[in-house]
C-alpha cells in the first residue's frame, strides 16, 4: 500500500455534559442526569460506527503483475455515492475491512484509492498481499463479496502547487512498490503533463514480473509522461536503471531551472527523504515537493 499518515484521533461530536457544577444539586437529581446520560451516549456509538464503515460489494479482484504479488480489487459504489463523491484529489485514502464471517476480526488495512477521482462510482485498490493480514483476505475475495469501507481521508497531493504547468514546467515523480497506486490516479486525473516540457516518472519495483500497471504504459506516456523503471534484483538482461529510484535519479539529475521544478513522492520513507534533501539543496521549492500525506 501507498505509503499514509495514521487518522488523526477521533473526537466526540455531541457536547460532553459537564457536573462539575451539579454540588449544588440534591443528590436525588444525580441518578436521573446518569439515566439520562447514559442511553445518549450508546445511541451515539452505535450511529457512530453506522456512519464510519459502509458496505460494498467487490466488483474485480485479479492478479496486476506477472508474479502474482500484487492484485487489483475494484469496489462497487453505486449503493454509496456519498463516499464516492467524497473522493475529491489523487493521493487520499481510506479504510478497508472485511467481515470476519467467522474467521476472526483482522485490523483494517489502510489503502490508497488508485483510480482517479473522476472513475465515478467505483474505488480501484493496488494490494500486496501479506499473509495474516487484511490485504491478504482482500486478494482471496470473489466478485460479489462484501467489503466495509471508512471515510475517504487526507488532502491528497495538493496539485494546485505544480500550476499553472510553466510555474513546473519540470515534474519528477517518484514511486516504489504499490505507492504507483496513487501516482496513477494523478496521471489519469490529468494534470496537464502535456503542457509542460519534462514530466518523468521514476517506479521502482523488485523485477519486471513485480511491477504493476505495465500496460496502462502506453497511455500514460501519450500524456507527456517519460516513464522510468528502475528494478532493484532484476535478471542478467535487464539493461535500464537498476539500484533504487532516488539512485537512479540522483545519477541523472539533469534539472535545467529549479525554480521551475516540482516533484510528486509515494514510497518508503528513506526515498521521500533522500530525494528531499537532494532537490532542496538543488534550489527546488520545499512548496512543490508533493506527498500524499
Amino acid at each position: 500500500m501507498a505509503a499514509v499518515s495514521a487518522p488523526p484521533r477521533p473526537t466526540s461530536l455531541l457536547p460532553i455534559p459537564s457536573f462539575a457544577s451539579t454540588s449544588h444539586l440534591p443528590m436525588r437529581a444525580l441518578p436521573i442526569l446518569r439515566r439520562r446520560v447514559r442511553p445518549l451516549t450508546t445511541a451515539y456509538a452505535v450511529r457512530q460506527d453506522a456512519a464510519v464503515w459502509t458496505p460494498a460489494p467487490v466488483s474485480a479482484v485479479g492478479a496486476a503483475n506477472a508474479d502474482g504479488s500484487v492484485f487489483h480489487v475494484a469496489v462497487d459504489l453505486s449503493d454509496a455515492a456519498e463516499l464516492a463523491d467524497s473522493y475529491v484529489a489523487p493521493g487520499q485514502y481510506l479504510q478497508v475491512r472485511v467481515p470476519s464471517g467467522g474467521d476472526g476480526e483482522l485490523k483494517p488495512a489502510f489503502m490508497a484509492v488508485a483510480s482517479p477521482p473522476s472513475a465515478g462510482a467505483r474505488f480501484e485498490f493496488l494490494i500486496k498481499s501479506v499473509p495474516g493480514t487484511t490485504a491478504e483476505r482482500l486478494c482471496g475475495l470473489r466478485d460479489g463479496d462484501v467489503v466495509e469501507l471508512g471515510a475517504v481521508m487526507g488532502k491528497g497531493f495538493l496539485v494546485e502547487r505544480l500550476a499553472p504547468p510553466d510555474s513546473a514546467q519540470t515534474v519528477l515523480i517518484f514511486a516504489a512498490g504499490t505507492g504507483i497506486s496513487t501516482i496513477r490516479s494523478l496521471v489519469e486525473s490529468g494534470f496537464a503533463a502535456n503542457e509542460r516540457a519534462d514530466v518523468r516518472l521514476y517506479y521502482g519495483a523488485r523485477s519486471l514480473q513485480a511491477m504493476a500497471y505495465q500496460d496502462r504504459f502506453k497511455n500514460w506516456e501519450s500524456t507527456g509522461l517519460k516513464i522510468i523503471p528502475v528494478l532493484s534484483q532484476p535478471d542478467d538482461s535487464w539493461k535500464g536503471e537498476r539500484g533504487y529510484v532516488q539512485h537512479a535519479f540522483l545519477r541523472a539529475k539533469n534539472i535545467v531551472n529549479p525554480s521551475s521544478t516540482g516533484a510528486v513522492l509515494c514510497g518508503q520513507k528513506q526515498m521521500h527523504e533522500e530525494i528531499t534533501v537532494a532537490l532542496v539543496a538543488d534550489g527546488v521549492s520545499q512548496d512543490k515537493i508533493l506527498t500524499n500525506f
